[in-house]
Formats: structure tokens, C-alpha cells, sequence
């Protein structure tokens, strides 16, 4: 016990004894600078100045842009601009995404591999004769909220209502006999109209042309998106006079007849109309006589 005590004594002495600390000048040994030191002054300054040195260091890295020099940190723009990058792909993609869809809608048009709709005009005509007193014509209270809704729905609207729609008229691209009609068993999604060389083909209806090209089997050909999810095309064409991406008119000159294409026996138009994606009778919304 003795021994413990006498050398926890000692190291408590060894800890507080005092030293000096002396600078001399070299050549008159004449004292410049003097310090009274322990070893515990020693510990707790070097400790001190390591904890200080240590969190310096940290801050000055965290928070300045040296940390861009060290190994594994990334700099600010750099993560920035990999976000960017990464909107703009996942952008990019959607886009991509749609459009391959749309190419894919242009395919099946120019391939004619697409169910045709089939309308039956006898119905049609049929559904007209009917009378106003076979008719129930006393609306509902559905009915009538439904109506109130819409008003007010359609007060401030400006797209193109119903009745617009209900006028909606096509122009005939060209006016001639045909050579061959429409017919759905033998995948003829259009009609053939005689025509001489160079007859100017017209646009039957306002809208933007989506393709306007060259095409193996069908020669030149012009495609135009109208309203109302309407799509007319023009093929065998000996010229184009309109681009992808331009606005035409009702009536208004696309294309010259002619005989281009491998599928072409002569000078005439092929002439498709497409409603919501299926091939329609031309003969039943336009008068080519």
C-alpha cells in the first residue's frame, strides 16, 4: 500500500515538475525567450492544439471547395448537373416513348394493317326516317342537370363544339371515275381515281401534313392529320409541294397525280380516309363526281 502510494506521488510530481524552456542567442548565449513548463502543460497544449488542428481541418473541408480535390467527394455542379442530366433523360424517354407510338400508328396507315371500321349507311338512312312521334323526346332530370353542366362548362370555351363538328365537310381531292373502290377483303383501304398526269390533288380539309415522302411501293406520298382524329393520304403522286410540319387549307394543292410506285399501273390517285385510326369509305362523306 505504501508502494502505491510513494509511486502515484511520484508520477503526480514527475507531472508537475517544473522545467524552463530557454532561447539563447548562439554566438553571446544571451537569453532571448524563456518558458516555465510541466509535463502536464506539454500534454494539454499538444493535446489541444491536435483537437484544434483536427476540427480546422474538418471545416475547412466540409464547408470550402477543397473537398472537390479529395478522392470520393463530388463537387457541387458536378451533382447538379448529373440532376439535370437525369430529368432530362427521363424527359427525353417519355418523349422517345411517344413518338415511337406515333411512328408505329404512321406504319400501320401506310401498311394498311389495321382493322377496318364498318359503317352501314342503309341503317344510317334508316335512323333518319324515323319519327319524331316514335320518339321520346321529353328529357330527363339526368338529362337536363347533364345540359346545365355543359353550358356552363362550354360558357368560356373556345375549342370547337359539337355543331361545328356536325358541319364539318370534306373537299374532293380530285374529281374522276375510279379504277378501283374500296374494298376491305382485299386489304384496299381506299379508292383509285383516274387521273391525267400532274392533276393537281387538293387537301380535303384544314390540317398539318405528318408525312411527306417516298415510299418502294407506293411512290410519293403525302400524309395530313385533320381534326376530329381524321387522317387523309395521298399516294402514287408524281410530286409533293408540301413538308412534314406544314399547315394546309381546305382545297388546297398538296401534290401532283401521277404513277410513281411499284404498286402504280398508271396515272391516278390512291386516296385513303382514316377515322380514329381505322380506314374509312371515302365514297360515303365525299362526292368525287
Amino acid at each position: 500500500m505504501t508502494k502505491n502510494t510513494e509511486h502515484k506521488r511520484n508520477f503526480r510530481q514527475k507531472l508537475l515538475h517544473k522545467y524552463r524552456l530557454v532561447i539563447l542567442n548562439e554566438d553571446t548565449f544571451e537569453e532571448k525567450l524563456s518558458f516555465k513548463l510541466t509535463r502536464l502543460n506539454v500534454f494539454v497544449v499538444v493535446t489541444l492544439s491536435a483537437i484544434l488542428l483536427i476540427a480546422g481541418t474538418t471545416l475547412l473541408i466540409a464547408f470550402t471547395g477543397l473537398r472537390e480535390y479529395i478522392p470520393g467527394y463530388s463537387s457541387t455542379e458536378l451533382q447538379q448537373r448529373a440532376l439535370q442530366l437525369a430529368y432530362k433523360t427521363d424527359s427525353l424517354q417519355t418523349v422517345v416513348e411517344l413518338n415511337n407510338q406515333y411512328l408505329g400508328s404512321i406504319k400501320r396507315v401506310l401498311s394498311g394493317d389495321v382493322k377496318p371500321a364498318e359503317f352501314n349507311r342503309d341503317s344510317l338512312m334508316e335512323a333518319q326516317r324515323l319519327s319524331a312521334d316514335e320518339v321520346d323526346l321529353k328529357p330527363s332530370k339526368e338529362d337536363s342537370l347533364l345540359r346545365e353542366t355543359v353550358v356552363q362548362e362550354d360558357k368560356y370555351n373556345f375549342l370547337e363544339t359539337a355543331t361545328s363538328r356536325a358541319n364539318y365537310a370534306l373537299f374532293p381531292p380530285l374529281k374522276g371515275p375510279f379504277s378501283e373502290g374500296y374494298n376491305i377483303k382485299d386489304k384496299h383501304f381506299g379508292v383509285d381515281i383516274v387521273a391525267s398526269h400532274n392533276a393537281p390533288v387538293k387537301s380535303v380539309a384544314d390540317g398539318t401534313v405528318i408525312f411527306s415522302g417516298w415510299t418502294a411501293e407506293t411512290g410519293n406520298v403525302i400524309i395530313i392529320e385533320h381534326s376530329y382524329g381524321l387522317i387523309s393520304i395521298y399516294k402514287h403522286n408524281s410530286s409533293l409541294t408540301k413538308e412534314q410540319g406544314d399547315r394546309v387549307l381546305k382545297g388546297e394543292v398538296v401534290a401532283t397525280a401521277g404513277s410513281t410506285g411499284e404498286y402504280s399501273t398508271g396515272p391516278h390517285l390512291h386516296f385513303e380516309l382514316w377515322s380514329e385510326g381505322r380506314p374509312v369509305n371515302p365514297t360515303d362523306f365525299i362526292d368525287f363526281e
